[in-house]
Order: structure tokens, then C-alpha cells, then sequence
């Protein structure tokens, strides 16, 4: 059976690949790290890439889909029930391994001997880039696990109860800004993930 048939083939033939450039190109002594940095951009480039997605395509397309349903269209149904349960997924666990991923590079040797996590989030000396980015990330969890997901569980009906169209509304309003507030943080964020690696 072909591997690329399927997704979960698919990410097992990457990510067998990037262990073996890893392993490969670096020493034992390295690995962890060198793993544990893949991980972290890939997870991040999982989860900024949806968020992304839903700003720049979903959102646009929900709304286009609701005017059009009145004249024929088909309504924003496929793209509720199939599309976005499923992304929303992705989103948020992607958004959960990026950042313990980040904390666990934070305390290690590299950066413990410029005081790791407490080093980052005190913006100690030599930390300062990277604990902008630790702090940014931060917020993006927070408005990822405590706005934009309890609200789209209200707004997709995924808790399992009947919310009036006022509190839909108000679910849409605040899932929308958290998610343009991290659309926005997310810019000075990854300046920040690759730019302390790159001499910023």
C-alpha cells in the first residue's frame, strides 16, 4: 500500500525522513534538541497555517455562503459540519505542542544558562527576542483554548446544547477577535521564533 494514500502515511513518511536528516546531520548529543526544534516549527507552521486558513478562506467563505443561501446557494453547511470540526482539531492541539514544545526548549541547556523559561519571561539578557516570542505564543494559547474554542463549540453546536441566535452572535464576535487578534500577534511572533536563531 502507498504510504501518501493516506494523511496518517503521509506524516509518518515526513516525519521518518526529518528524524533521519536529524540523526544524519547531527550527533546523538544533538538530536533531542534538533527534534524538539522540528517539532516546535512544524507545529507552529501547522497552527499559524490554520489560523490563516480561517481568517484568509474560512470566514470569507462562510460568509459568502450564507448570503448565497437564500438565491440557491448552498449555505455554509459542509463547510460547518465537515470542514471546520476537523481544522479546529488540528488548531488547537497544534497550538497546545507548539507551545510545550517551546517551553521544553526554553528549559533546555541551550537557553538554561541564560535562565530558560523564567529567563524568557523576564526578558533576561539574551532572552529578550525569544521571550517576546514565548510571551506572544503565550497569549495566542490563551485566546486559542479560552475564546476562540469554547465559542466555536457554541457556535458550530459541538457542546451539545441549543444557544439562542444572541448568544451565537456574541460567540461569533469574540471567537473573531481573538482569532484577528492572534492573526496579528502571530506576524511579530514568528519574527521573533526565527529571528532569535537568525540574529534579531
Amino acid at each position: 500500500m502507498n504510504p501518501l494514500m493516506t494523511i496518517k502515511g503521509t506524516l509518518a513518511v515526513g516525519f521518518i525522513l526529518a528524524m533521519a536528516v536529524a540523526f544524519g546531520m547531527g550527533s546523538p548529543e544533538t538530536f533531542k534538541n534538533v527534534a524538539m526544534t522540528w517539532i516546535h516549527i512544524a507545529a507552529g507552521i501547522t497552527w499559524i497555517g490554520l489560523l490563516y486558513y480561517f481568517n484568509f478562506v474560512q470566514v470569507p467563505a462562510v460568509g459568502k455562503a450564507l448570503a448565497e443561501k437564500d438565491s440557491g446557494g448552498p449555505g455554509p453547511a459542509a463547510i460547518n459540519k465537515y470542514v471546520a470540526p476537523s481544522a479546529l482539531l488540528w488548531f488547537r492541539m497544534s497550538a497546545a505542542v507548539t507551545w510545550l514544545v517551546g517551553i521544553g526548549l526554553l528549559a533546555s541547556p541551550k537557553f538554561s544558562a541564560l535562565g530558560g523559561i523564567v529567563g524568557a519571561f523576564t526578558f533576561a539578557d539574551g532572552m529578550q527576542v525569544i521571550g517576546l516570542g514565548a510571551w506572544l505564543g503565550t497569549i495566542m494559547l490563551f485566546n486559542v483554548w479560552v475564546l476562540i474554542w469554547p465559542n466555536q463549540k457554541k457556535i458550530l453546536g459541538l457542546d451539545g446544547k441549543e444557544h439562542s441566535a444572541d448568544v451565537i452572535a456574541g460567540a461569533k464576535k469574540i471567537a473573531l477577535l481573538a482569532s484577528r487578534t492572534n492573526t496579528v500577534l502571530s506576524l511579530p511572533m514568528l519574527l521573533c521564533m526565527v529571528g532569535s536563531a537568525h540574529g534579531l
